[in-house]
């Protein structure tokens, strides 16, 4: 890897962890730098390299300095405290999978874990079944949700919750009548911080269809 190309990476790689540090989607930080969703995607995969100006205003969106993304030793700093309230944030919604999230917190570079809000709706559901490194707690907040791990089928309901090595091959669908909700506590081994989370792309990575 040379050496444009490698700064090209890192500063993918920092844009990318001070977004998800702050909470915000892909579309916010997009909209408030002025440049368009799918050039943010590939500038933070090191797919694209973009100009000062671009990176002034995308740095303005995140509240950072312009030196923190060209430091050679920057250390990214680790989650100390995250506050969200009940009226607080808006849900994105993940591709082809039926359902939305909202991020709670985690997932500034240092941290191993990251909070979710999902929200089912009764209609349509996620085909695929994914998989990534880590560990995942899901508790159900509301309604009924059927959570697949492998061939087996577990049916969960308001105040049930399942922990399972989110490296085994896995999908969540709504089960009941209404709209469901749940709370998604995934936890990353060190060595998969860089790897990009599944539902933050346009499709899954790592998925299999159920044939279901």
């Amino acid at each position: 890897m040379d050496k444009l190309t490698r700064a090209t990476t890192e500063i993918g790689q920092r844009l990318r962890n001070a977004r998800g540090g702050a909470g915000r989607t892909l579309a916010e930080v997009a909209a408030r730098a002025g440049v368009s969703e799918g050039f943010l995607s590939k500038l933070e995969r090191g797919q694209a390299a973009a100009s000062i100006a671009n990176l002034i205003q995308l740095t303005e969106a995140l509240g950072l300095g312009l030196h923190e993304l060209f430091a050679a030793d920057a250390a990214p700093a680790k989650t100390r405290l995250a506050l969200h309230r009940a009226d607080g944030g808006q849900h994105s919604e993940v591709k082809s999978t039926g359902y939305r999230w909202r991020h709670l917190g985690g997932g500034a570079p240092l941290d191993r874990m990251e909070v979710f809000h999902l929200v089912f709706p009764r209609r349509d559901g996620m085909t695929a079944m994914v998989s990534h490194p880590g560990q995942e707690h899901c508790y159900v907040l509301s309604g009924e949700v059927r959570f697949f791990v492998g061939e087996t089928e577990y049916r969960l309901k308001a105040g049930d919750g399942i922990l399972i090595d989110s490296r085994q091959p896995h999908r969540a669908e709504n089960a009941g009548r209404g709209q469901a909700t749940m709370l998604m506590t995934v936890a990353k081994p060190a060595e998969a911080a860089d790897t990009p989370d599944w539902w933050h792309l346009s499709t899954p990575i790592r998925t299999k269809e159920t044939g279901r």
